[in-house]
């Protein structure tokens, strides 16, 4: 059996506030295989998004171990913590917001590509170009503003930027929420496509248990920080047994349990 590609111990990040410290992230652990897709869910405040942060160490914590690709992630600093990142990569909510909204489309997947070294001055518009393809993208939006494109292919373009640097990990916080229904089940297609075709994981952080049904293999359900229940996806919300996973379940609408995976 392989060792995990991630695997997080008693990671707790806490805040001030009022002159007391809040506990965003209480103690988690848990860990993610090679080409799995972990689902975070809860309710709003539970420390989802502050995972996330914390895997990418936009935010460092305050105690805990996270070992990344068999080495400890916490230790890296400078040339080799940005080394490190180009294997693990996030794509937020709202790209508009993560962008530059009036950079081009060519700029956005440049500068992963420069700032990694990954390819020549010269074979980067070809690699931007094969990118878009991976996409689903035509090469002729290159010179397009991303201010001038529209939701479903701006996540597509922070897809393609997160996949540049050949990463095995991708954090996903909420990335297809923002999305109408139609273009959602293309995205998630997408994410599939990826990950059978480059194993990739993902850490799928979503308030939607009808998208983690359709495509998380396992799920943690937080509550003020800390994991209340674990397992896999479809077996925890066809029947949680945590008092939070239960009230998360019959707040949501009713389930569509046609999975994109299995109809993959």
């Amino acid at each position: 059996m392989s060792s995990p590609l991630l695997t997080v111990s008693g990671l707790t990040k806490g805040y001030r506030r009022t002159g007391k410290t809040i506990a965003a992230v209480d103690g988690i652990s848990f860990h993610i295989e090679p080409g799995e897709t972990l689902a975070l869910a809860g309710p709003s405040g539970s420390g989802k998004s502050t995972i996330g942060r914390l895997m990418l160490r936009l935010i460092e914590p305050d105690a805990g171990h996270i070992e990344f690709e068999g080495g400890d992630f916490l230790s890296l600093n400078g040339a080799a913590l940005r080394a490190r990142r180009a294997r693990l990569q996030m794509v937020f909510q709202d790209p508009l917001a993560a962008f530059n909204p009036r950079a081009t489309v060519a700029r956005v997947l440049d500068d992963p590509l420069r700032i990694h070294g990954i390819t020549s001055r010269r074979e980067r518009p070809r690699r931007i170009a094969a990118l878009l393809e991976r996409v689903g993208l035509s090469a002729d939006l290159v010179a397009r503003a991303i201010h001038e494109i529209s939701g479903g292919q701006r996540q597509r373009i922070a897809i393609a930027r997160a996949i540049a640097t050949n990463p095995s990990l991708i954090v996903l916080d909420e990335a297809v929420s923002a999305l109408d229904v139609s273009v959602r089940g293309q995205i998630l297609q997408l994410l599939l496509d990826l990950q059978r075709e480059e194993r990739i994981a993902y850490l799928f952080i979503s308030h939607d248990l009808g998208v983690i049904s359709a495509i998380a293999h396992r799920i943690a359900i937080l509550d003020a920080g800390r994991i209340a229940e674990s397992g896999n996806a479809r077996t925890v919300i066809d029947a949680p047994q945590s008092a939070i996973g239960k009230a998360l379940v019959a707040a949501a609408p009713k389930l569509n349990r046609t999975s994109v995976r299995d109809a993959s």
